[in-house]
């Protein structure tokens, strides 16, 4: 068809069915799962044009994960649409819908003439920004195929604005993970006294079938009786549950013991200490003892001689995974130090660094009093500082300093790392409920043999715009890998830290 302007505009040839639906796809979604134009099964999709602009202005991001998405997602188009015609006509889908470019007839014409177009003017009259025109796009599909037309973006704002004019819109739900009932509960199964005994004395009790069928492998379990005492355990599968074997403590190189302080805790100790489990996801709150427990057993493990790991490695998203860490100045632990500031703190707590009294008291004396020829060292000091390998005038070396300069505990930027095959480490990645779940994925094949990897979080704090408490990577790495025998899950729901932060955390 030839518009008045000399333009030439294909209209859609391929056959829509009214019993189907016509989804648009925003840029978010083919750069969170560039796989997503298979997943709607033998519906109608529609991508925009706009969309194709944003992607060419991101395919350029060399050592980005958007970047890399969105070149994927080129090859992808570039097989499924080899020319024109095939482009705005449509083609068929393996999943047996279709698949075909939009270009707004409305805004090319500058044509407002569509009720449709009319209302969207009225309300987002800047066409400049690339969400409205993407919406507008939405609306022309809506006037051009039969309904229901769909705006699926992961952009709650462009969701708002499109149901703001008459626009039907939803996220990407493909890897949100079920509904579920809140709770902090683990399973509970009542035994009688004798029964509870009998576990104690031989650690392991058989459960009936019906019981046992509603426990996944590694789930942990409270067992109880009527007067109201409980054990812990862990369901090993075949009608099994065990009692937990624990140390009375578990001690960094040099520092302070540290011991579980609830059931939780110890839930979390024995999957950490677990060499068979090689995946551990952990959700708690803030102060419920993620961050200082895992370290502690870290630790524990890669200071053991008999130990299967070499060392530890710690990490955590820099907003989100494939992020530059940018210009900051320094080396690769200096630049993380800020978002790895927690565990340095943990570190601290597990391995206290604290001078001689003798030096406190000195320092206290002369704290007042100092010049500036105090700076050099004293004949008392400086055997102190030496003892520290840093030479006279440095601050003494921090016992946790010296792990990290040895190679025992290392700082893992994840912008660095697909392509690496991380072995005999136990790797910790905090904050993992900022990462979608196909940068989870990445993360995850990296670990080989004799790693172990805990992915800890609060499901309930996400920065993240393009994930929520069902979609993130935390949540649905739980979800896939629950119910395998190298995976195990945990919920921390009581604060340790203090009572104001335990109060905080449950009322502000």
């Amino acid at each position: 068809m030839e518009s008045p302007s000399g333009a030439v505009h294909l209209q859609p040839q391929h056959q829509v069915s009214v019993r189907v639906k016509t989804y648009v796809l925003d840029t978010n979604v083919l750069l969170h799962d560039p796989q997503s134009i298979f997943k709607f099964e033998d519906n109608n999709l529609a991508i925009p044009v706009e969309v194709l602009e944003e992607l060419d202005a991101i395919k350029s991001e060399q050592s980005t994960e958007r970047g890399r998405n969105a070149r994927r997602v080129h090859r992808i188009l570039q097989e499924l649409l080899p020319d024109s015609r095939s482009m705005h006509e449509g083609v068929k889908l393996p999943s047996g819908g279709t698949l075909s470019v939009i270009i707004n007839r409305y805004l090319v014409e500058n044509n407002w003439s569509s009720p449709a177009m009319q209302r969207l003017r009225a309300t987002l009259a800047d066409f400049t920004k690339k969400d409205n025109r993407i919406i507008a796009s939405a609306l022309f599909v809506q006037e051009t195929y039969p309904p229901p037309t769909i705006l699926v973006t992961k952009d709650v704002n462009v969701q708002l604005k499109a149901r703001a004019v008459g626009l039907e819109a939803q996220d990407y739900l493909n890897d949100k993970v079920p509904e579920a009932p809140e709770t902090d509960s683990y399973p509970t199964l009542t035994l009688d006294v004798y029964e509870m005994q009998r576990f104690c004395s031989e650690g392991e009790f058989e459960l009936p079938a019906d019981a046992a069928d509603r426990l996944y492998l590694n789930e942990y379990v409270l067992l109880m009786t009527p007067e109201g005492k409980t054990m812990p355990g862990r369901y090993f599968g075949r009608n099994t549950v065990r009692r937990l074997r624990l140390p009375e403590f578990v001690k960094a190189p040099g520092g302070i013991p540290i011991r579980a302080r609830n059931l939780e805790q110890q839930f979390f100790m024995d999957a950490l200490l677990d060499e068979s489990i090689s995946l551990i996801t952990c959700f708690g709150k803030a102060g419920t003892g993620k961050t200082l427990l895992s370290t502690a057993c870290a630790l524990y493990q890669t200071c053991n001689d008999n130990s299967c790991y070499d060392g530890l490695s710690i990490s955590r998203p820099v907003i989100a995974l494939g992020k530059d860490i940018g210009f900051l100045p320094g080396s690769l632990e200096e630049k993380m130090k800020p978002w790895l500031q927690p565990y340095h703190d943990a570190l601290e707590v597990l391995m206290p660094s604290k001078p001689p009294k003798e030096l406190q008291f000195a320092n206290k004396k002369t704290g007042k009093k100092k010049k500036k020829h105090d700076d050099s060292p004293s004949a008392g000091s400086s055997s102190y500082h030496g003892g520290n390998g840093n030479g006279g005038g440095l601050p003494p070396m921090k016992p946790y300093e010296r792990l990290i300069k040895n190679g025992i505990v290392e700082i893992e930027a994840l912008c660095f790392i697909r392509g690496r095959s991380i072995a005999r480490r136990f790797f910790i990645l905090d904050e993992a409920q900022q990462l979608t779940p196909h940068e989870v994925k990445t993360v995850i094949t990296r670990i080989s043999e004799s790693s172990k990897l805990v992915l800890i979080g609060d499901p309930a704090q996400i920065d993240n715009p393009y994930v929520d408490s069902r979609s993130n990577g935390l949540v649905y790495c739980h979800n896939r890998m629950k119910g395998h025998s190298l995976a195990a899950h945990v919920m921390l729901s009581k604060g340790e830290r203090s009572r104001l932060a335990e109060l905080a955390a449950d009322l502000l």
